[in-house]
């Protein structure tokens, strides 16, 4: 018996539309589904699939901190390019609700390079361009 990869990985979000936008108006990702009832959305790039729950904000919310919490550390996707990854990196740094935490720069002495940011719901995310022929 074996498995056979991840079929979704869920994410809880602050602003549940904000985070939908970002990945598909911002990534180009394609909405999957979108179910108000619960609340949750689910997008994909054609090889990642999240879905992502809206966080119930009738009570105090908790943002994750990699250093404290157990759990999620970093959500990484990858780009094919390095002039993917600089085009990524300009709009993203002018997206309403990013935090940066780092612009692009060489991973473990490169040639591999990646950046660092929070999407507006909150996610910590690293973009990264393996730098693989």
């Amino acid at each position: 018996m074996t498995t056979n990869g991840i079929n979704h990985l869920g994410l809880t979000v602050r602003d549940l539309d904000q985070t939908t936008a970002f990945f598909t108006d911002l990534l180009g990702w394609k909405l999957v589904t979108r179910d108000d009832s619960y609340p949750r959305t689910a997008v994909t790039d054609g090889t990642c699939r999240f879905t992502l729950w809206q966080a119930d904000l009738s009570q105090p919310v908790t943002s994750f901190d990699r250093k404290t919490n157990v759990g999620l550390h970093h959500v990484a996707i990858e780009v094919s390019s390095k002039e993917d990854l600089f085009e990524l990196a300009e709009k993203i740094r002018t997206w309403p609700g990013v935090e940066m935490e780092f612009e692009p720069e060489l991973l473990s002495g490169g040639p591999r390079m990646h950046m660092m940011f929070s999407e507006p719901g909150g996610i910590r995310m690293e973009i990264i361009w393996p730098a693989v022929q």
